[in-house]
């Protein structure tokens, strides 16, 4: 059975996400080990670290892992961005580093060119990469809709900065429902989903894929528009979360949902619930 779960506020100590998350029944979180909205952030004191780890621990959560900060663009053509999205990233996989989390989650980059703007990727990609061995910490590169000159909406742009890279082991995957269907991929029949996961498995490799971000799309097939839905609520349908959910190649995976919701998670409840009752028995 996947690992279900959501994503999960840090606010008030990073140790809150694992208890919100375990509050209601979450098997698998994502976080953000600092606000997402700034560059920088002061280290993790020795008791933020231990404090995180014994609640960890006590919850049970299965799995946890974080995304990256909205600011960073490794696809930057301007040098100056550019290199303060390197710095910035190499900050937050030492801040996995120091809670024990295994994947940061990652956006490529974004830029006007195409092929300049995978070139700045991979070379980011390498230079983060190299100063961060020893970490332990693997970055998934996240499939995109494409919106905005957001690169990696084409399994062919994973696949590439895979197989360019010079520490391709520590390069996976996370799939986002909501964002390849924007770009074109369908799963909402088991034709168009075998497609999709035949094209993946041939391009990058299922062994690759290690965390799916579970979003219903408010976008239609093809649109570009990387805006999310509660499950069953957009233009994806329930019958795509089956088919994934059941899949007996994805049954160890953490799947995390990105739907929106309030401060009292009711609406996080109401999605794992709609997503557990497509679980088969």
């Amino acid at each position: 059975m996947p690992l279900l779960g959501a994503h999960m506020s840090i606010a008030g100590g990073v140790e809150q996400a694992l208890l919100r998350g375990h509050g209601i029944g979450c098997g698998a979180i994502q976080i953000f080990t600092k606000n997402a909205r700034q560059w920088q952030a002061k280290p993790f004191l020795p008791e933020e670290v231990a404090r995180f780890r014994r609640v960890w621990q006590e919850t049970g959560v299965r799995a946890v892992f974080a995304h990256t900060s909205y600011l960073i663009n490794l696809g930057a053509g301007d040098q100056a961005l550019w290199q303060k999205s390197v710095t910035s990233f190499i900050g937050e996989v030492e801040r996995c580093a120091a809670l024990g989390l295994p994947y940061i989650v990652t956006h490529p980059g974004s830029n006007s060119d195409e092929e300049v703007g995978l070139a700045r990727i991979g070379s980011a990609l390498d230079e983060i990469l190299r100063q961060t061995e020893g970490s332990g910490v693997m970055i998934l590169l996240e499939t995109t809709a494409g919106q905005g000159g957001s690169l990696g909406y084409r399994f062919e742009h994973l696949a590439h900065l895979i197989e360019a890279s010079r520490f391709p082991e520590r390069l996976g995957v996370c799939y986002d429902t909501c964002h390849t269907f924007a770009a074109g991929y369908d799963i909402r029949t088991l034709e168009a989903y075998t497609q999709t996961f035949t094209r993946f498995d041939q391009l990058i490799g299922l062994d690759r894929l290690k965390v799916v971000h579970l979003n219903d799309s408010r976008g239609e097939l093809g649109s570009r528009l990387d805006r999310h839905e509660h499950i069953g609520a957009g233009k994806l349908g329930l019958e795509a979360f089956r088919l994934v959910l059941n899949d007996p190649r994805f049954q160890d995976l953490p799947m995390v949902l990105e739907t929106p919701k309030g401060p009292d998670l009711k609406e996080d409840v109401e999605n794992l619930r709609v997503l557990r009752s497509l679980l088969a028995t």
